[in-house]
């Protein structure tokens, strides 16, 4: 049986290519080469995301470009000025759009594969495609099947890791050998922070009210990086006639070892050495100065944010003092 360019494609290679972007445009190139009088396609997959829900690739024949929309999970924390979209719309209606206002065809589109978050695989001409055109499209669809099967089985795997471990750390994991003693000396700047009460918080509410409030506390923290943004949610939560989360943080600039280190047969992807030590011991320090945020003199070095000098102080098992800054408070 002689295949198609295409087909012949999805069959030896497809497998192998990175990512959806450049499977999606391949298959259209290589479909307007046997003859499909293409004008672009979409690609819509789903994505085990805490933000989003799905990603969907937009492949414009005329310049081979692609571009990429993001459908957000609808009640899910977005940032300010961000709305959540395309999250409660049908699988692929971003892409449907997207190709109705392209060309003045008919949209061709076919879901890959039985499950409900099956991928979609959608195309466009500057006329309806005949029948045969049309049977063309389905086939080329069921033989993307196995492509996009390893195609999603990839993405599901990296943005696992990344919504764990981060978009830089995940890349490490997986570009690394699962091997101890696998890693690298970085300099970075290092943020170590602690709520403060925990106990009592959780003593003396129900577990969802304490999960509440660590997702917000941790949206402050982690999702921009910014111990600032405390204020704000404190302020949300006296509107709502909760008390605020009192916490302290640190932060250093310095070299740390960043790989993998545990057991033989487990691992754990981390960070160690002097300034992860030194930034842990400097968060300690908030609550002795009543600071809720405290920088080391190397980051102040480094910085052209106004600080508050609080002079030089001595760190628990750290051997020289270290010189302490704090923000503003206003």
């Amino acid at each position: 049986m002689q295949l198609s360019s295409t087909l012949a494609f999805l069959v030896d290679a497809a497998g192998e290519t990175p990512g959806a972007d450049r499977l999606l445009a391949e298959v259209g190139t290589r479909l307007v080469a046997d003859g499909l009088p293409l004008a672009g396609g979409a690609l819509t997959l789903a994505v085990p995301h805490p933000l989003i829900a799905r990603r969907t690739w937009l492949w414009r024949a005329e310049s081979g470009e692609v571009i990429e929309a993001l459908g957000f999970v609808a009640g899910g924390f977005v940032a300010e000025g961000l709305a959540a979209v395309g999250a409660a719309s049908p699988p692929g209606d971003a892409g449907r759009r997207w190709l109705a206002g392209l060309a003045a065809g008919l949209v061709h589109e076919d879901t890959v594969g039985s499950r409900p978050d099956r991928p979609s695989l959608g195309w466009i001409g500057p006329r309806p495609f005949t029948p045969g055109e049309a049977d063309a499209l389905r086939q080329a669809a069921r033989f993307a099947a196995a492509p996009l099967a390893a195609l999603t089985a990839r993405a599901t795997l990296t943005a696992t890791l990344e919504a764990y471990l981060g978009r830089r750390s995940a890349a490490r994991v997986l570009a690394g050998p699962l091997r101890r003693g696998i890693g690298e000396t970085i300099q970075a700047a290092l943020l170590c922070a602690d709520l403060r009460g925990f106990t009592a918080l959780s003593e003396s509410n129900p577990p969802s009210a304490v999960i509440s409030a660590l997702d917000a506390w941790f949206d402050r923290i982690a999702g921009p990086v910014h111990a600032f943004g405390m204020a704000h949610l404190d302020e949300a939560r006296r509107q709502q006639g909760l008390s605020p989360l009192p916490f302290g943080a640190a932060l250093h600039l310095g070299e740390m070892l960043w790989g993998n280190i545990g057991a033989a047969d487990r691992l754990d992807f981390t960070a160690i050495g002097p300034a992860v030590n030194l930034v842990s011991r400097l968060e300690g320090l908030c609550r002795t100065l009543d600071k809720a945020v405290l920088v080391s003199g190397t980051l102040a070095a480094e910085t052209e944010v106004p600080l508050i000098p609080l002079g030089t102080h001595a760190l628990r098992g750290i051997a020289s003092p270290c010189a302490v800054f704090t923000v503003p408070e206003n």
